[in-house]
């Protein structure tokens, strides 16, 4: 049985899924991307394949060490994909928004797909059903913005998420966590919004560590995968790395 294993390395965590076959088995927080760390992995799975995915500068020497031991693929612009990226600058587009894209390719092909990834930033990725990615947005994530307000301000506090809150605070940290988590799914709910007058018919997906805290705040109807883009990312191996 092939054992796969997919990076996503992002600017708040990194990451590992180990997929047997196609079937995605167990999904891990590293604690660095030390060679030592990358080796482990390996000497525990076994894996035939890999496939990394990065937006920030990692440990290079890990993409020899996976070459060396797997069949590797670095996620960029140059990779094989499913789909077509006619914007100004291909090169540009994040790597974990490629592998975004792939997945909704992938399980939805023959429809228009707006995927929302719910990292250290919000990212709108739109993917019609011609399979072009067309664009989307990018604005500040969960974390991003509760942090902004600790240190942008002389005396609010840094509050953790929580998805159980009021609508209308009696606190200064219910008042806080009302502004920024039911702020920003009102945010993604005007965008779906905006999506649908032009668009009509087409699906939300939904993935990212803080589905927990912004999917029951929506009033859309909405696929939460929080593995979606460890899917893409086999999706595009299996490409690159037949």
């Amino acid at each position: 049985m092939s054992t796969t294993l997919c990076f996503d390395f992002g600017n708040t965590r990194k990451k590992v899924a180990v997929f047997q076959e196609a079937e995605i088995k167990e999904a891990i927080v590293l604690e660095d991307d030390s060679n030592e760390t990358i080796q482990s992995l390996i000497n525990q799975f076994q894996p035939q394949k890999s496939i990394l995915s990065s937006v920030i500068d990692h440990n290079m020497a890990i993409e020899e060490l996976l070459a060396a031991k797997t069949k590797f693929h670095k996620l960029s612009h140059l990779t094989k994909v499913a789909f077509t990226t006619p914007v100004g600058k291909p090169e540009t587009i994040g790597a974990d928004r490629l592998a975004l894209s792939a997945a909704a390719v992938h399980y939805y092909p023959d429809k228009n797909n707006l995927v929302i990834g719910l990292g250290t930033c919000i990212t709108y990725n739109f993917i019609n059903k011609y399979h072009e990615f067309v664009g989307g947005a990018i604005s500040p994530g969960l974390e991003m913005r509760l942090k902004a307000l600790n240190y942008y301000t002389a005396k609010l506090p840094l509050v953790k998420p929580d998805s159980n809150l009021p609508l209308i605070g009696y606190d200064t940290t219910t008042n806080i966590l009302s502004g920024v988590v039911l702020g920003m799914a009102k945010e993604m709910d005007g965008f779906i919004d905006a999506y649908r007058e032009r668009f009509r018919n087409f699906n939300v997906l939904l993935t990212g560590g803080d589905i927990v805290y912004l999917a029951s705040h929506l009033k859309n109807k909405i696929f939460a995968d929080p593995d979606l883009i460890f899917k893409g990312l086999y999706a595009i191996s299996e490409v690159n790395n037949p």
